[in-house]
């Protein structure tokens, strides 16, 4: 049994602790499938002493009118030995030994969540107690049903209806809510006070034995102390001493001595708990498991905790980095959607581009005309326009270096793209807005250097192809001359338009040829300075960089949002406590 409550309190701190029972959250809550008892009772029916005889502790504050004005949400520890105290969940490492400390601690806190004006609250004060020993407003008793409702309208929770035997039960507020809500009696306790107080000559035995408002379960009777006794401070063990002499040497009641009593109803409410904890086992495990599983799906969201120490924190954000740099690389590689626009800059942009250049504009007969003349200066050519041809064949081919820059600054402009994609997909980055800031500007960084690279190198090529002709190319051209046309010819007759329209056709032949060939090689090196230069080494910089940072300055850079790190301790403590009591709720069900 002590191990059922044991599991019972484990699971209430679970979903109470850390804000789960009351907060917005998308975890759901255990609370609801836990089983609790709720002590309700008209105003001075004897709510509080039958709670404090049940414990065997003065702990709850006493007066005139309505003084226990916020539900009290009471857990009771065994522990094996050392002195009794309480601990409330508001004040969590705080350990009341002096009763009377405690006591005033629920006054204190009802006031700071009420006020001193008499109202009343449906926020609970959770309260735990070890032991090695077993003015109000006009709607103040409206907002009291309400708050007692959302309580005893549980299906798990147990009732303990309390009713003064000095009044009339027809009138019992107790009674009247408890069947409302649980008509068939499945999880309602009566409990009658106040016996000892009955007018001379009446007694409670027909309510007791069942024959008036009879329950589903036995009605059982208390005497609890007086005020007088409370104000002599009469312990609870000589108060429940007493009790019994009362009953066991009462000629109405003597009976019926062994199932009167508090420690009678303690026992009594002790093993129903027990069978309604057994039965809800299985829908408690599927519970947990479940939560299990969504607190460490969040957790995992959450990421792992800041490292304290200089090495940690340089392995931490290091591996972040290799977690970054690896989604890069699988956008580039195809894993990951994104690496195909790049090829699509050499398939279809690179070439569209070259075709805009109109290079058959450019060899007009005018231009080559001009072009020609121009290079032939005083002297015209003997055979063949050499210099025409140059300067024809460098003037089309210098054209070629705006696609080829335009290229460099398309994949620049992808590979940054894809930078700040797996940035975005990078879950722990997330956590740390400065190490997320510094990660991209290092990574952008590194392919502006390696834009500058891949320009240079890819102008290169252009420059080589106008810096030096391909001489075989042209050697072919006095053959063709031969072949096709007279020799004979005077000098002027090679500026006419039929040898001009054949030195444009050859220079665009020419041009045409060696754009073949930069179509092929551009990618080549585009890929090579860039493409490939990412993944190898887009965050080598930022790395050595780490590298000469201190403490001081690496936790800057893990500089992680305080609520997420909260809610991680938040997270991490609710999930011990779900493992925990999971392995007890296992081994009480294989017990079972």
């Amino acid at each position: 049994m002590e191990n059922l409550i044991s599991l019972v309190n484990k699971l209430q701190r679970a979903c109470t602790a850390l804000g789960d029972h009351g907060e917005e959250s998308a975890l759901p809550t255990l609370w609801d499938s836990l089983p609790a008892i709720a002590v309700v009772g008209g105003q001075s029916s004897g709510k509080s002493s039958v709670l404090e005889s049940i414990v065997g502790k003065d702990f709850l504050p006493r007066g005139a009118g309505i003084v226990t004005r916020r539900p009290l949400v009471l857990q009771l520890h065994r522990i094996d030995e050392g002195k009794e105290y309480g601990e409330f969940m508001h004040l969590p490492r705080k350990k009341f030994t002096d009763f009377a400390a405690l006591r005033k601690e629920i006054s204190d806190e009802t006031d700071r969540e009420t006020g001193r004006s008499k109202q009343i609250s449906s926020v609970p004060i959770h309260l735990s107690i070890y032991s090695p020993n077993e003015g109000q407003s006009d709607s103040i008793v409206q907002d009291i049903e309400n708050m007692v409702r959302s309580f005893i309208e549980k299906p798990n929770c147990i009732i303990l209806a309390i009713s003064p035997a000095n009044q009339d039960l027809a009138t019992s507020d107790a009674i009247k809510i408890s069947r409302e809500v649980d008509p068939k009696g499945e999880r309602t306790f009566g409990v009658l006070t106040k016996i000892d107080l009955m007018d001379q000559g009446t007694n409670a035995v027909d309510i007791l034995e069942g024959r008036a408002y009879k329950l589903q379960f036995p009605w059982i009777g208390v005497v609890n102390r007086s005020q007088a006794d409370i104000n002599k401070s009469v312990d609870m063990i000589a108060a429940r001493r007493r009790e019994r002499e009362y009953f066991a040497t009462s000629p109405e009641y003597q009976h019926m001595a062994s199932r009167m009593g508090s420690e009678h109803l303690g026992k009594m409410l002790s093993k129903h708990l027990e069978t309604v904890i057994k039965s809800r086992i299985p829908g408690l495990q599927a519970l947990i498991n479940k939560t299990i599983a969504e607190l460490e799906a969040e957790l995992s969201r959450l990421g792992k905790p800041i490292a304290t120490d200089t090495g940690g924190k340089l392995y931490m954000i290091m591996e972040i980095c290799r977690t970054f740099d690896q989604i890069f690389k699988e956008h580039l590689d195809g894993v990951r959607p994104g690496g195909d626009k790049i090829y699509s800059v050499f398939d279809n942009q690179f070439p569209a581009s070259l075709k805009r250049l109109h290079f058959d504009k450019h060899l007009s007969m005018d231009n080559v005309r001009k072009i020609i003349t121009e290079a032939d200066g005083y002297q015209p050519h003997l055979i063949a326009p050499e210099q025409g041809y140059r300067r024809l064949v460098e003037s089309s081919l210098v054209t070629i270096r705006g696609p080829a820059e335009a290229a460099v600054d398309a994949v620049f402009s992808l590979l940054k793209e894809l930078v700040q994609k797996s940035i975005s997909e990078t879950m722990e980055l997330k956590q740390y807005p400065t190490l997320r800031a510094e990660v991209l500007k290092a990574a952008v960084d590194s392919l502006e250097r390696m834009k500058e690279e891949s320009k240079r190198a890819t102008l290169q090529l252009v420059d080589m192809e106008c810096g030096y002709l391909t001489v075989e190319f042209f050697r072919k051209l006095p053959q063709d001359v031969e072949k096709g046309g007279n020799p004979t010819h005077s000098i002027f007759d090679r500026y006419n338009d039929s040898y001009l329209r054949r030195v444009g056709s050859t220079v665009l032949s020419y041009v045409n040829m060696v754009c073949a060939t930069l179509r092929n090689s551009i990618p080549k090196s585009i890929v090579y300075c860039q493409v490939r230069e990412a993944k190898r080494s887009l965050l080598d910089h930022f790395f050595a960089e780490l590298g000469t940072k201190e403490a001081k300055q690496l936790g800057k850079l893990l500089d992680e949002d305080p609520a997420i790190m909260q809610r991680r301790t938040s997270i991490a403590k609710r999930l011990e406590l779900y493992r925990s009591a999971q392995t007890e709720i296992d081994a009480v069900a294989w017990a079972k």
